[in-house]
């Protein structure tokens, strides 16, 4: 009885230790059991679902790579079309293989049935089989770029077997022509950098649902592309066809959802007004880089949502048929981003940027307007000059004045005007050229320049209506300025001028006056004003400040000349250079004398040096202290028997002379030049 019931005890207390440990039993098994089924080969090494057998050399895929794997890295490798097993292509849990970098020269079959994304680039495939894509019926990403691919490499119809595909990159291989035979579903396709000069209006015919498609970098022409070849393209949000041989915007481009436009590095010289008809949601178009004078009234008209426009480097024209533009520009809100309008003929206005235009600057050869004779006036009061660039025999004070064409007088003689007064009275000697009063049937603005020195120029204006604030701008004139920085300033409504300084001497500058209104907007009318000037040359004599002084130039001559700035501050250096080399060649010099007065020989000096003091060379050391000597030996032993003097050849202070000490007979003596010699040849 007593047997049974311990037994009873003994299998409860098996059970309850048993209990605990159950799952963690369970949870070995399942992992042991997975990691037998994701066997990893031995040439690659394995990290949870990354299999990596990438830059080890192989030939072909390796064998034994098990389920629960995702990405296999096989690129940079040597891996050929014989390489891939059949096992291989039964692999159900990769999705992303990497194969770029290898020795392939087809499209590589066999690959894993459930791949998503496949990397290819880098390899010299060239032909592409409609069986290879067949296998890979959940392909959505493949990339071929930087392959030979070519046209009739592609078997037609061949990318349509990949029913799932969405992105197709094809960038830099051999194709002459658009592949026929797209996937339905395809959203983004590259084709940049290749040699394509014709595509087919049915290129694209069933590709309904692509987004973005890049043409760049190839050989296309006007007649290359046929008309309405991208009118199908209904949800296509993104075309650019930068770096083609174009010369107007291909015909009825989509326009139901296009936002981003590209047409840079073409050879456009001409875009038809009805080019962008219909893009009401573009918002970003480029034509820079192209042959473009002029444009055609109205041909942004249609473009609602535009953000960004770019126009750099064109040949823009800027005569009467810019007139148009300059308006637009003016017209246009804040939101709306220009970029890249600046003139580039005739060469006057070359480097000016459009918007800042005006009707004196646009030459208009048949214009019915006729210009203002020149103004003759006495030689006591200043003159009004005409936009020619002042000469360097001018004064260096000229006035400046613009008036829109309709309100140019009818009477060739002008009214002369009497001189307006200067709210602070001329110093002794000062010459000041003052503005006359603004004639309100004439003229809006009126400017003058003051050439003060080699670097700096004083603009001064008069308006005849409010003004809230003024724009100066300013750039220097060459044979070139597509370079040159415009640089500009805002002042107050309420000045009447502006310093302009750090000017290169003897250079011309275009200097603009832009009024503007409350809310800092350009007038709608032609008010501004630009002329050119022409800074003196460099003179550091008493005559660089003749001529009109300003209150702030009167008292001191313009320090701003970097010439005169060097000058000083290399003066300054050599000045304090010659002080330390004075201070130094003083105290060594001092040094010198000092140590010639109190000299002695010290301790630690090599033997060879004392031998010429009549010492033993290998045994002792000389150590003299103005007029006393001691012996000391090196080597701790005992010199060596011998009746050693030395005897002074020269007496210091009148002291006791060489006579005044006998000589024994085994002494030896030595003199001046430290020469052995008896006693009767050596004389102090």
């Amino acid at each position: 009885m007593e047997l049974h019931q311990s037994g009873r005890v003994w299998n409860k207390d098996w059970v309850s230790f048993l209990r605990p440990w159950i799952p963690i039993l369970l949870g070995l098994h399942m992992q042991f059991s997975r990691a037998s089924g994701s066997s990893c080969p031995e040439e690659c090494r394995c990290d949870r679902t990354f299999v990596y057998c990438n830059e080890r050399s192989l030939t072909s895929v390796p064998l034994g790579i098990g389920e629960g794997y995702k990405t296999l890295y096989l690129h940079n490798n040597q891996i050929n079309n014989a390489g891939f097993p059949l096992e291989f292509h039964h692999i159900a849990s990769v999705e992303n293989v990497y194969l770029y970098g290898n020795q392939l020269d087809e499209f590589p079959i066999n690959l894993p049935k459930n791949v998503r994304v496949l990397h290819l680039q880098e390899n010299n495939i060239q032909t592409i089989s409609r069986t290879a894509l067949a296998q890979l019926l959940w392909l959505e990403e493949l990339h071929l770029d930087d392959n030979s691919i070519s046209t009739v490499g592609v078997e037609e119809g061949a990318f349509r077997e990949a029913i799932s595909l969405k992105m197709l990159f094809l960038t830099k291989n051999h194709l002459s022509s658009v592949p026929i035979g797209l996937p339905e579903d395809l959203k983004e396709l590259r084709l940049d950098e290749n040699r394509i000069a014709v595509i087919a209006e049915e290129a694209f015919r069933n590709v309904t649902r692509l987004e973005r498609l890049l043409l760049d970098g190839n050989l296309l022409t006007d007649e290359g592309v046929a008309p309405g070849t991208f009118q199908d393209l209904v949800t296509l949000r993104e075309l650019s066809l930068a770096r083609n041989s174009l010369t107007y915007p291909p015909p009825l481009l989509p326009g139901d959802v296009l936002v981003k436009l590209n047409f840079q590095d073409n050879q456009m010289n001409e875009i038809p007004v009805t080019s962008f008809e219909g893009l009401r949601r573009l918002e970003r178009l480029d034509i820079s880089n192209n042959q473009l004078q002029s444009l055609t009234q109205g041909v942004f008209d249609g473009l609602v949502s535009l953000r960004q426009l770019t126009v750099r480097n064109n040949l823009w024209l800027c005569d009467c048929s810019i007139n148009w533009v300059i308006l637009w520009l003016k017209s246009l809100p804040t939101s709306l981003n220009v970029r890249g309008f600046m003139c580039q003929k005739p060469e006057r206005v070359r480097g000016m940027v459009i918007r800042e235009l005006n009707t004196e600057l646009i030459q208009c050869p048949h214009s019915t307007t006729t210009a203002p004779p020149p103004i003759n006036l006495p030689p006591t009061s200043p003159g009004l000059t005409s936009r020619s660039p002042p000469s360097s025999t001018n004064s260096p004070s000229d006035m400046h004045s613009l008036s829109p064409p309709s309100k140019l007088p009818s009477s060739p003689t002008p009214h002369p005007h009497p001189p307006l007064l200067s709210s602070s009275p001329p110093r002794d000697g000062e010459q000041r050229t003052n503005l006359p009063p603004l004639d309100p049937e004439r003229e809006n603005l009126q400017i003058k320049f003051t050439i003060l020195n080699g670097s700096a120029i004083h603009v001064s204006w008069v308006a005849s209506f409010p003004v809230t604030a003024y724009k100066v701008t300013w750039a220097k004139m060459g044979p070139s300025l597509s370079g040159d920085t415009v640089r500009d300033r805002m002042v107050g409504g309420e000045h009447r001028g502006i310093r302009l300084a750090n000017l290169e001497p003897k250079s011309t500058y275009r200097i603009c006056v832009i009024p503007l209104d409350v809310f800092n907007n350009y007038r709608p009318k032609d008010d501004t004003v630009c002329s050119e000037a022409v800074t003196k040359p460099v003179s550091y004599g008493p005559d660089n400040n003749k001529g009109p002084l300003w209150p702030e130039q009167a008292t001191q001559q313009d320090p701003s000349s970097p010439f005169l700035l060097a000058g000083l501050i290399g003066g300054a250096v050599i000045v304090v250079l010659v002080l330390l080399l004075s201070i130094f060649c003083w105290h060594m010099h001092k040094k010198d004398r000092s140590s010639s007065t109190n000299w002695k020989y010290n301790k630690g000096r090599r033997k060879d040096d004392y031998g010429e003091a009549g010492t033993k060379k290998d045994n002792s050391i000389l150590e003299m202290t103005e007029t006393s000597f001691q012996i000391v030996s090196l080597n701790n032993e005992q010199l060596l028997k011998g009746d050693y003097r030395i005897q002074p050849m020269y007496t210091p202070n009148g002291g006791i002379g060489f006579r005044d000490f006998p000589v024994g007979n085994n002494s030896t003596v030595y003199c001046k030049n430290n020469v052995q010699a008896d006693t009767d040849f050596c004389r102090a």
